[in-house]
């Protein structure tokens, strides 16, 4: 028997991989660098007898030669920890042992997945993502994909129903589930209480992350996610595998908006997809449109409207027909959002009546799913508030609106929504900044400052950011002096300075 060391690598290539070739020079090593942590890496996780050298990895990446089991999985962890975000296998340029190459080389995973794909999918990016410590979240060369991309790849997809998972017609282990992609968690068959008490523990996160922002608890919904991926890779009966998935969409989305709320955008934006996934897998459409319309509120956030238009497109198509009146309100009051942002007043105004509409016809004779359950009459008030501030940066009298909507939001907002008063204050604060009234905006301007420092949100600091540009027009004004100074003493050190903007953005805004 030959002793040979085993060089993992398929003799197939098809030119260059370019996704391996952006990565390897984003990250700065050089090509014997890679061998000798491949390798060490693989000894580590029991693999010892594996040996790549220098020309092996110039295969890889010159010549598109896709390595065995368990390189690509070693390369992913490497990437991950040096770049300090979540890579997976298909960033990599990889493709998985009897899927089509080309879709994996298209930027977006080779989206949408087929039905055995999201599990195994929504398992590696949880596990890789779990792997990153609390510093250097955001790595170098992270990049969106752009709203109307996303829309073109899945928006066929979206609004067809899921078909049956291949190979599993009955109770047992997934077949087309891969050790790579269970291996954190052994799978086995869960019951109705089990579940019960996961969807319980959904509702403890989302009332965690209203209360106090979404950095104390992101981790802890990532590792919840990352076991029920485990726990997808077992067929239960029908009833309970959409109870299930219900499960992971519902954490997909906290996972998302939580990482949104500390500014994790690329991450952010893979949950909202695996979140949509999911949904459509356990069959609930709407869900699968409110996971994508919060990356079209992350994509406003970030100064490109014009994508979230087109991700809320996507995101009305796909809820379907069974949309309650309460959601789709919901749902144009990111589209308007967006529009103010472009400064299209008169879409803006049109898109809130119907929302406004919508919501009224809501009769309360169907229960609300458990995610809508956030989205109330002050919820309403506040997107309309930040709508009309938005805009008011075209058309000063809009902020006479936002001030009425940004009052009302207040007066009906539930005690522990403390994020959302936040970012009510500051709406009212901005507003009141911009129709010239700077007594009454130097009062809410504090209150958001006092309770600010208690919150882990830095959408929060992006918000007061904004808001702090309004208030060099009276510098000169001894109480708006003195808030300028407490501004910046409180403002963490990181939120200091302004990231650059994207070409076109107006600001950071989000609620």
């Amino acid at each position: 028997m030959s002793t040979k060391p085993r060089t993992w690598g398929l003799d197939v290539t098809k030119g260059p991989n370019t996704r391996l070739a952006d990565l390897f020079g984003l990250a700065g090593w050089s090509k014997g660098e890679l061998a000798r942590l491949v390798n060490r890496q693989s000894a580590a996780m029991g693999h010892a007898q594996l040996a790549t050298d220098t020309s092996r990895v110039r295969r890889w990446i010159d010549m598109g030669e896709t390595p065995r089991d368990p390189v690509p999985k070693v390369l992913a962890a490497l990437f991950t920890e040096r770049l300090g975000r979540v890579v997976t296998i298909e960033d990599l340029g990889f493709s998985k042992p009897g899927r089509a190459a080309g879709r994996q080389h298209s930027g977006l995973d080779g989206m949408p997945w087929a039905p055995d794909r999201t599990a195994e999918v929504l398992t590696e990016f949880t596990g890789m993502d779990l792997m990153l410590n609390r510093r250097g979240l955001v790595g170098a060369g992270a990049a969106l994909t752009a709203g109307s991309a996303l829309t073109s790849a899945m928006y066929d997809w979206l609004r067809t129903a899921p078909a049956p998972a291949s190979g599993s017609f009955g109770p047992g282990p997934v077949r087309y589930a891969d050790q790579a992609a269970i291996d954190r968690y052994d799978a086995a068959p869960v019951g109705s209480q089990e579940i019960e008490a996961l969807e319980h523990s959904v509702e403890v996160f989302r009332a965690w992350d209203a209360a106090r922002g979404g950095g104390l608890q992101r981790k802890a919904v990532v590792g919840q996610l990352n076991e029920v991926g485990g726990m997808l890779a077992y067929h239960h009966p029908d009833r309970l595998q959409r109870r299930l998935w219900g499960v992971a969409a519902n954490l997909a989305v906290l996972a998302g908006w939580m990482s949104h709320d500390v500014g994790m955008e690329p991450t952010a934006q893979k949950y909202f997809v695996i979140a949509a996934h999911a949904a459509r897998e356990g069959g609930d459409r709407p869900r699968a449109g409110e996971a994508l319309s919060r990356a079209a509120r992350q994509m406003v956030h970030l100064g490109r409207p014009d994508e979230a238009l087109d991700l809320m497109k996507l995101a009305r198509a796909g809820s379907g027909e069974e949309t309650l009146p309460r959601t789709q309100a919901m749902l144009h009051t990111i589209e308007a959002w967006a529009q103010a942002s472009m400064g299209r007043g008169q879409a803006m105004r049109r898109t809130l009546g119907k929302a406004e509409e919508l919501f009224a016809s809501d009769k309360g004779d169907v229960p609300p799913p458990s995610w809508m359950q956030m989205f109330d009459e002050a919820d309403l008030h506040g997107m309309e508030a930040l709508a009309y501030r938005t805009l008011a940066d075209h058309e000063p009298a809009a902020a006479g609106s936002a001030e009425r909507h940004a009052k009302q939001a207040l007066q009906l907002r539930a005690h522990e929504r403390q994020r959302s008063k936040i970012f009510d204050w500051i709406s009212l604060a901005s507003a009141y900044f911009i129709a010239d009234e700077p007594e009454q905006a130097d009062r809410y301007a504090r209150l958001a400052l006092v309770s600010i420092g208690e919150n882990s949100s830095h959408r929060t600091w992006d918000r007061l950011r904004e808001m702090y540009r309004l208030t060099g027009k009276y510098a000169s004004h001894a109480g708006i002096a003195d808030l300028r100074e407490e501004i910046q003493l409180a403002m963490p050190r990181h939120h200091k300075q302004a990231p650059p903007r994207l070409p076109g953005a107006r600001g950071l805004r989000s609620v």
